[in-house]
Formats: C-alpha cells, structure tokens, sequence
C-alpha cells in the first residue's frame, strides 16, 4: 500500500470515528457507539505508526485530517467521558447521576468541549504548554465550587477532566502523528 493510500485509510477512520461519536451522545447508543469511536481512534493511530511514511498529502488534506481531529475531540469526549462515569456509577442509574453531576458542577459539558478544543489546538500547534494553561484555568475556575460541594465532587471533576483531557490528547496525537 503507498503512502497516500494509508493517508486516505487515516482519514476515512477518523471520519466513521467522528459519525460514531456523533451517534453515541444518546445515553443508549452510548455504550455501544462511544466504545467503537474509541476502536476506530486506536485503529487511526496504529496505521499512522505503522508504515515508514504516511503521507496526508496536499494542503487540503491536511485542512481535512486537522479538521476531522478537531471535531472528533470536540464531539467524542463528551461520550467517551459520560461512558467513564456510568462505569465508575454502576450502582447508580447512569442518567440520575450525570443529571446530579449537572446540577452541581453546571456548565460541564460545555467547558469540557471548550477545555478538549484548547487542548487539541495547542498540541496540534506544537505548545503542549497550552495543556497546563488550559489545566489550571479549569482547576482555579471551579475551585470555589469544588469546596463547597458535597463529598465525591471533587473526584467526579477529577475523573471527567482526566477523561477529557486524555481524549484530547489521543485526538491530536493521531493527528502529529500524521503531519509528521
């Protein structure tokens, strides 16, 4: 297979990545589309680093694979996140505990997409400094809100921003991987 042929394989993967992320923001497709956007992100990096050279080539494609990251940041964290917190909430149904999550920390969905974006657009940059920034910026934010919460806030912050952050940073590591 040419170099080409495995850029296109990258794209084409991020891609149905990104339409199953799309599919998994309903609490029931969720545990099975977040798992497979997931598969499909891990396929994505193992041809970016398998073969000696891939090759995205074209500035289009390029525009095209940082576009798709982007998006798949943006939109599979979200799913990927929640399908964390029903496996940490197993004893809980999942829906009351996410809507009790929502009352306590509010804005959390948004500021999750907000913190993926920063996140991916400052690796994919080439500032992984950005990552800290962005880090305590939500860390010195939500302290106020995090001290007065009731037990066990603090660690759902933790384990969602943890989840956040680690999709953002696979996201954009893929997509290195490809500009490389």
């Amino acid at each position: 297979m040419s170099p080409d042929n495995w850029g296109a394989l990258a794209l084409v993967l991020l891609g149905f990545a990104l339409l199953c992320s799309a599919a998994a923001w309903t609490a029931p497709g969720r545990r099975i589309w977040a798992p497979v956007s997931l598969v499909a992100l891990a396929a994505t990096a193992v041809v970016a680093a398998t073969p000696d050279q891939v090759t995205v080539d074209g500035r289009a494609a390029a525009t095209a694979l940082v576009a798709l990251g982007g998006a798949l940041a943006i939109a599979g964290g979200g799913p990927v996140t929640a399908l964390v917190f029903d496996l940490v909430d197993r004893r809980e149904p999942p829906a009351g505990s996410l809507d009790h999550a929502g009352q306590v920390l509010r804005g959390g969905a948004w500021i999750g997409a907000l913190e993926r974006v920063a996140i991916f657009a400052a690796l994919v940059a080439g500032w992984p400094e950005g990552l800290a920034v962005v880090l305590a910026l939500k860390g010195l934010g939500r302290y106020p809100e995090l001290r007065a919460a009731e037990v066990g806030t603090a660690e759902r912050f933790i384990i969602g921003t943890f989840t956040s952050v680690l999709w953002a940073c696979a996201c954009a590591g893929v997509v290195a991987l490809l500009l490389r």
